[in-house]
């Protein structure tokens, strides 16, 4: 914990006088690189006063103004390359501009010029009333205060923010359904109030902006009023998307925070990361510690905090449009359920006109099939009386022709016994 001491103006300067003096004399105290290492000195210096000033149980010696002031000066003098500084970048603070310095060659004080004043040591009374929104006219900087030291929230880049994002969508789609809890993103900031036996006092207070914070309807403490710009009590849910550009920025994320949310009592945390290597999902258990959520046989990560959040681990890597997941039986029921709802109508509506379509062609068909089957049977019926009038034909001309066979052979006979009767006149007579 840092402890803070009166500021004197008038002192600050000449310190700050001192230490940009030896890179004036050096003649290379000009332009847009030297801000930047006037910057430098001026943080290390403002470091240097800030671990003065903490609390050190062990003892163990301070470095002092004196020799930062001596590595400035060795590190001004040797310094002909700074140049390499993204050309443009001004650093302002709210106490007023540093010296102008020319920037170090050497490796010296780390220092995010994009920050400056990371690392300070300030109150959270200070915090609230300086820092902690817009605290200069021409950086966009976001700091956080970690028990009386301030933390520059870190920058994505364009894959952690798409996936951000798309989560932060999906969160939203859920409330929407069940408006049960309200978000808090990326500039609001929370107080964790956490127990930790190293403090005099026994407990240590930080302020975090989450990337998301849920916060129920039931939580104890109500958020929401137009005067609020922080949230008094703990979230229920936090997602950070993981920073990764140091790796100090990935131990903040994925154990620092994981011990002070868990501390605190935030309920799930939810670490982001595209790149999948420190993806992770945290449920508090029963003792205070977070337990690894695991995902289903399916691959699907389901809160409790919010009850009916489901999602795949896959969906994170490839982000479907929230219309594709609509159509997604696992996410129907919270993505737009309305688009859902009116699709399962357009496809119910369109299968009953086709089922009806189907119905009307297969009673065409059958009737089809019936008239074909009369006329078949009428044909049938047609032949089957030119049968009949064929035979009956062939009946009469058989009878026909029998008659005719019988006149022939009643005549034949008739001629065979006229003949017999003539031939016996014949033998009378000459007899």
């Amino acid at each position: 914990m840092c402890t803070k001491e009166p500021v004197n103006t008038e002192q600050e300067a000449r310190e700050l006088k001192g230490l940009a003096a030896p890179a004036r004399e050096s003649g290379t105290g000009r332009g847009e690189d030297a801000l930047v290492a006037g910057a430098e000195i001026v943080i290390e210096w403002r470091r240097v006063k800030c671990v003065a000033r903490s609390c050190n149980a062990g003892g163990d010696s301070m470095e002092s103004r004196e020799a930062l002031r001596d590595r400035s000066q060795t590190q001004t003098g040797s310094s002909q390359t700074g140049s390499s500084r993204a050309a443009g970048t001004a650093v302002s603070e709210p106490a007023g501009p540093p010296a102008q310095v020319e920037s170090p060659a050497q490796p010296g004080p780390s220092v995010n010029p994009f920050a400056p004043d990371d690392g300070r040591c300030v109150s959270i009374e200070e915090y609230w009333a300086r820092w902690y929104e817009n605290p200069y006219p021409d950086i966009d900087v976001s700091y956080e205060w970690n028990n009386g030291r301030l933390e520059a929230k870190p920058l994505p880049n364009e894959p952690q923010l798409d996936l951000y994002n798309w989560f932060l969508d999906l969160l939203r789609r859920y409330l929407s359904t069940y408006p049960i809890a309200k978000l808090i993103n990326l500039e609001t900031g929370f107080v964790l109030k956490m127990e930790d036996s190293a403090e005099p006092s026994g407990q240590r207070e930080a302020v975090r902006k989450p990337d998301i914070g849920v916060i129920l309807n039931s939580n104890p403490v109500p958020w929401g009023g137009v005067d609020r710009r922080h949230f008094d009590g703990v979230c229920d849910m936090v997602v950070e998307a993981v920073s990764d550009s140091t790796p100090a920025e990935v131990r903040r994320d994925t154990e620092e925070k994981r011990r002070d949310y868990a501390l605190a009592g935030v309920k799930e945390y939810y670490i982001l990361d595209p790149g999948g290597e420190h993806m992770r999902f945290y449920r508090l258990a029963a003792g205070g510690q977070y337990e690894e959520i695991q995902p289903d046989a399916g691959g699907v990560i389901a809160s409790e905090v919010l009850p009916g959040l489901r999602f795949r681990l896959e969906e994170l890597k490839r982000q479907r449009e929230m219309e594709t997941l609509a159509l997604d039986d696992l996410y129907s029921g919270y993505v737009i359920p309305a688009l859902k709802i009116s699709v399962t109508q357009a496809e119910e509506e369109a299968a009953a006109r086709q089922a009806e379509a189907a119905a009307r062609q297969e009673a065409e068909q059958r009737a089809d099939a019936a008239e074909q089957r009369a006329e078949a049977e009428a044909a049938a019926r047609q032949a089957e009386a030119q049968r009949a009038d064929a035979a009956e034909q062939r009946a009469q001309e058989e009878a026909a022709a029998r008659q005719a066979e019988a006149a022939a052979r009643r005549e034949a006979e008739e001629r065979v016994r006229a003949m017999e009767d003539e031939m016996n006149r014949r033998r009378r007579q000459s007899s």
